[in-house]
């Protein structure tokens, strides 16, 4: 049977290597999902922590929206600032030392409809004021691609919205207001951003998840599709605003059958399978402006946390410590603006 999907004792662990390097891990969610869809229905303080004292050195982590714990009533717009409240109370927690050292959501990063123009920024002052010392910017997913086979998760269902006038207004109100905002997309829409960065050159955005390699359907020509997604990166890289997150890989539209195996992949396999794809991203982006993230509880269908995160250590074994440094904590931190006092 294999041992993604719900099996949590299934998952396989090693000793951390390198246990000294500090690690700000800048993309996790929280959510209490009732459905089977979901392989992984809570995850929530405990569960972090649980993950991030498995023997890495997690100094701090950075929350990322999931569109979970929203208001159920007033304005449609207004909704998401429940999750912001929601993990405040959980950042708030983590912080006074019951959960372990790390401190976790110690940046938080909500969602706002970018669609509203000019009109998201009564959102956005909602979103401060939930989380006055954490709330550091928004995701706006725009994950749409025309193949039927692709799942199309973008919020606020509708392609090219990037392109959109009401978009970059809004991308312009959330730029003036020192926030940023996550680029999550998949791999083709990547130009898309390039010219969207050029067009908000003041905004700083995060791209995640490599460029959203998707190599499954209509995408599983391998060579063509890594043609593509190289092409894309390279393009996200020649904008000085646009830095990457390395990981994500363990989704299962990336390709790998990680999740499906009897036996869970080991740190050397992992890291041997994802070395091209992150290698170049560090290659393209430099180490400055790249930092490993585990995507919890996505990517834990495929590994546990100390495995995905000996693989980083592995595979980025050959960077300077400056390097690893910053991609491992010091992006993130910077980025992010991480309290870890």
């Amino acid at each position: 049977m294999p041992f993604g999907g719900n099996d949590w004792h299934a998952l396989r662990q090693e000793d951390a290597l390198e246990p000294e390097i500090p690690i700000c891990d800048p993309h996790h969610h929280f959510w209490d999902y009732r459905t089977e869809r979901i392989p992984y229905q809570r995850y929530l303080l405990h569960e972090l922590a649980a993950d991030i004292n498995s023997g890495h050195n997690v100094t701090s982590t950075v929350f990322v929206e999931a569109r979970s714990m929203y208001r159920t009533t007033g304005p449609e717009e207004m909704r998401p600032v429940g999750e912001v409240e929601f993990v405040q109370g959980l950042a708030a927690a983590s912080a006074s030392g019951l959960y372990g050292s790390g401190r976790a959501a110690a940046s938080i990063v909500g969602h706002a409809n970018l669609n509203l123009g000019d009109g998201v920024k009564p959102v956005l002052e909602a979103l401060q004021a939930a989380s006055p010392n954490r709330f550091r910017g928004i995701r706006h997913s725009v994950t749409w691609d025309p193949h039927p086979e692709i799942e199309n998760t973008a919020a606020h269902q509708a392609g090219h919205q990037m392109s959109s006038d009401n978009f970059r207004a809004g991308a312009r109100v959330l730029a003036s207001m020192g926030l940023t905002l996550e680029g999550w997309m998949y791999f083709p829409q990547m130009f898309e951003l390039a010219e969207f960065a050029k067009a908000v050159p003041d905004l700083t955005i995060i791209l995640n998840h490599i460029g959203g390699l998707l190599r499954v359907g209509p995408y599983s020509n391998s060579d063509e599709t890594l043609a593509t997604w190289r092409q894309g990166i390279a393009a996200a890289a020649e904008c000085p605003n646009v830095v990457i997150k390395l990981g994500g890989i363990g989704m299962p539209r990336t390709g790998f059958d990680w999740h499906l195996r009897d036996v869970p992949a080991s740190s050397e396999e992992l890291a041997n399978d994802m070395a091209p794809l992150v290698n170049y991203c560090i290659e393209q982006f430099g180490p400055d402006r790249c930092m490993f993230e585990s995507n919890f509880p996505v990517d834990k269908v495929s590994y546990s946390y100390n495995v995905m995160y000996n693989a980083f250590k592995r595979l980025s074994v050959g960077y300077s410590a400056s390097e690893r440094a910053a991609m491992f904590h010091d992006t993130a931190v910077r980025v992010y603006s991480v309290d870890e006092s």
